[in-house]
């Protein structure tokens, strides 16, 4: 769509933050271009005139509300120097204890090394996104028979003792080393250490309009969710506004304080599912 986004910075977080405007969180879904063009508005979004018979704007384009990698492109390339340096020295530091867990996955359960699965990222852009197979190889094709298990909602899938996770798979993810592989990702600038975690497509369907603006930032390996007791958050909604609390206010210093706090969270396995 052609129409594109203004916003003025000046405006306190208060007026730009979805979470405090009753009228865009009262939308529990996009029914129709007009209900998205009356949220923009009461955000203040000056939206262009648009011809007879033109489309409005998508969902997705209210990621370009407030994008840290275009306001603060200073710190963004730190934030990417930062990301490339330190996962080369981590891949090279940590090669063979990844080549043992590699050997683990591989030798204990029928099926691939990784598991790729397409991803949703940056303004939308999707991506392969790469994990140690923690999974038997039917774990999709079983995940309907167990939606009612479900501890948060359809936005996203948690539950504890998943059939579907194969024993080493159980051990890996306790400590998030499934998600090594994921350090490629960062590396060809798809994901970041730092940011929300990506969705699969299809969990948009139960999407609010303001949990778009999750997209406003590159994905990453951990977050502030992952950093807030994730096991005890249970709401979908928690998890947008811990990640809307972090885009609104991030900077290179958050990020840091992030990755020092994933440590113990990594290390004695908190809030691990």
């Amino acid at each position: 769509m052609s129409a594109v986004i203004s916003s003025s910075h000046a405006l306190s977080s208060a007026t730009t933050n979805p979470l405090l405007n009753p009228q865009l969180t009262a939308l529990d879904s996009l029914l129709d271009d007009q209900a998205l063009l009356d949220a923009l508005q009461a955000l203040d979004i000056i939206v262009p005139e648009q011809e007879a018979d033109t489309p409005l704007l998508s969902p997705m384009q209210l990621s370009y509300l407030h994008s840290p990698h275009k306001e603060k492109p200073l710190q963004w390339a730190c934030k990417r120097a930062f990301d490339v340096v330190f996962t080369s020295i981590g891949i090279l530091l940590f090669s063979l204890p990844l080549l043992v867990l590699a050997a683990l996955v591989k030798f204990t359960s029928p099926g691939p090394l990784f598991f790729s699965q397409e991803r949703i990222g940056l303004h939308g852009k999707k991506f392969k996104m790469h994990k140690f197979r923690s999974m038997y190889t039917d774990a999709e094709d079983r995940l309907k028979e167990l939606l009612t298990e479900n501890e948060t909602n359809q936005a996203m899938f948690k539950m504890k003792n998943d059939p579907r996770v194969t024993p080493v798979g159980k051990w890996l993810r306790k400590f998030s080393l499934d998600e090594f592989p994921q350090l490629i990702n960062v590396l060809k600038g798809e994901m970041s250490l730092v940011g929300p975690r990506p969705p699969i497509e299809r969990e948009l369907s139960a999407y609010e309009l303001w949990h778009y603006v999750r997209f406003s930032t590159v994905p990453g390996l951990t977050g502030a969710w992952q950093v807030s007791e994730r096991s005890n958050i249970k709401e979908f909604n928690d998890v947008v506004k811990l990640d809307f609390n972090y885009i609104l206010n991030w900077s290179v210093w958050q990020d840091l304080v992030i990755l020092f706090k994933t440590v113990p969270v990594v290390l004695f396995a908190k809030g691990s599912v």
